[in-house]
C-alpha cells in the first residue's frame, strides 16, 4: 500500500479516537452535572429597597387597573420560537435576563408595559450594552418598555407620564 494511503488511515483512525473520546468526555459530565447536589440558602427578600418602593409606587398608581409584577425573566415574556432561527441559542441569549416589573392587564392577564428601575449600574459599559439589547428586543417583539431613572426623585405624575408614553410609542 502507498504510504500516502497509510496517512489518510492514521488521520482519520485519530479523528476517530479524538472523538469517541469526547463523546464519553460529554456524557460523563452530564451525569456528573445530574448527580451535582448544590447548596442554597433563602433570600431574604426578591428586591431591594429601592426597588420594593418603587413596587409600591407603581400599585399605589397602577394597581386598580393592572397587575404590578416584579422581577420577571424575559423567557416568561417572550417567544423564542422564532422560525428560521436557533431556537436554543436564542433562548439561551434570553434566559437570566429579566426586567424588574411587569405591568399585566386584570381582564386580559395581557402584557402592557415592562418597566426597567434604572440606578448608577446602568451607566457600566458592560449595563448599557445590556440596556441596549433588552430595548431592541422588546421593540421587535413590540413590548413596550419604560425606563424609570431617578424613581426616589420623581412625582407619580411623572411615573404615569414615562409609563404612559411608553406605552403610546
Amino acid at each position: 500500500m502507498p504510504t500516502y494511503i497509510w496517512i489518510i488511515i492514521l488521520i482519520v483512525a485519530c479523528v476517530g479516537i479524538a472523538y469517541i473520546e469526547k463523546k464519553i468526555d460529554t456524557k460523563i459530565n452530564d451525569s456528573q452535572i445530574k448527580k451535582s447536589h448544590y447548596r442554597y440558602y433563602a433570600k431574604p427578600y426578591i428586591m431591594t429597597a429601592r426597588e420594593n418602593e418603587c413596587f409600591k409606587t407603581l400599585n399605589e398608581i397602577f394597581g386598580a387597573k393592572w397587575f404590578v409584577i416584579p422581577q420577571v425573566h424575559l423567557s416568561a415574556l417572550l417567544n423564542h420560537k422564532v422560525k428560521g432561527q436557533n431556537w436554543n441559542a436564542a433562548f439561551r441569549h434570553i434566559n437570566g435576563k429579566s426586567v424588574d416589573f411587569v405591568l399585566v392587564g386584570k381582564e386580559s392577564y395581557k402584557i402592557i408595559c415592562a418597566i426597567e428601575l434604572d440606578d448608577s449600574t446602568h451607566n457600566r459599559t458592560d449595563r448599557k450594552e445590556r440596556d441596549n439589547e433588552i430595548e431592541r428586543i422588546f421593540s421587535e417583539a413590540k413590548i413596550p418598555l419604560a425606563r424609570i431613572g431617578k424613581f426616589e426623585n420623581m412625582t407619580k405624575q411623572e411615573i404615569i407620564n414615562v409609563i404612559t408614553g411608553a406605552i403610546k410609542d
